[in-house]
């Protein structure tokens, strides 16, 4: 009750100031509550991935001491610990990351902002592989010689640097059938929010594109 009557004390102190009727007042000093934290992709989906759910694996990173270590730290144990690949080790890695507050969404713990797509493509996964990695199938669809290749997982993920900048670009793969896969496309370390929306739109339409291509 004493909190309460602090409250409306304040409400009337700050209309007596700015002159503004109490709803006003009262709004300006009610905190914002941060939006629920939701993630990214069901729980069923990071089963069928990781053999355990958001639940499971963000009680087994809290007991480890998650919050206290360093994203690549996690990613490695999620991989060397448990078997996790690196696609999904990121993944995980990254909602845990959000789960306790230790990224914005869309930024990471340095700042930086990562935006991604994915598409399902009905072919095999060998195919949609081929034509991200392929320099002239990969043409058709993202043309210009944007990236440049870091390291190649064969059908499982691609990894490169982003034209000349300090971007870079994550391609994970899964099979999803035996004529259908999924390609997901993570854009990482974007310094602006601003350009991190752009990158967000192009690489829909890119992967649309791409899906097209494949399927047509």
């Amino acid at each position: 009750m004493t909190r309460q009557k602090s409250f409306k004390r304040a409400v009337r102190e700050r209309m007596a100031k700015t002159g503004e009727r109490y709803t006003a007042a009262r709004a300006h000093l009610v905190p914002v509550e941060e939006p629920a934290y939701e993630p990214r992709m069901s729980s069923d989906a990071v089963r069928r991935g990781t053999g355990r759910d958001w639940d499971e694996w963000f009680a087994l990173l809290d007991e480890w001491g998650g919050t206290e270590r360093e994203h690549k730290e996690i990613a490695a144990w999620l991989s060397a610990e448990h078997g996790v690949g690196g696609w999904w080790a990121q993944g995980v890695t990254v909602e845990y990351e959000r789960a306790r507050g230790l990224r914005a969404l869309g930024s990471g713990r340095d700042g930086l902002f990562s935006v991604g797509a994915t598409r399902t493509v009905a072919v095999p996964v060998e195919q949609l592989y081929a034509a991200v990695v392929d320099p002239e199938l990969r043409e058709r669809w993202l043309p210009g010689d944007k990236v440049r290749e870091r390291t190649l997982l064969p059908h499982r993920s691609a990894r490169y640097d982003w034209e000349d900048g300090p971007t870079r670009l994550v391609v994970g793969f899964v099979e999803k059938g035996p004529a259908k896969s999924q390609i997901a496309v993570s854009h990482e370390r974007v310094p602006d929010a601003d350009v991190a929306e752009v990158l967000k739109a192009y690489w829909r339409e890119r992967l649309t594109t791409l899906k097209a291509l494949l399927e047509s």
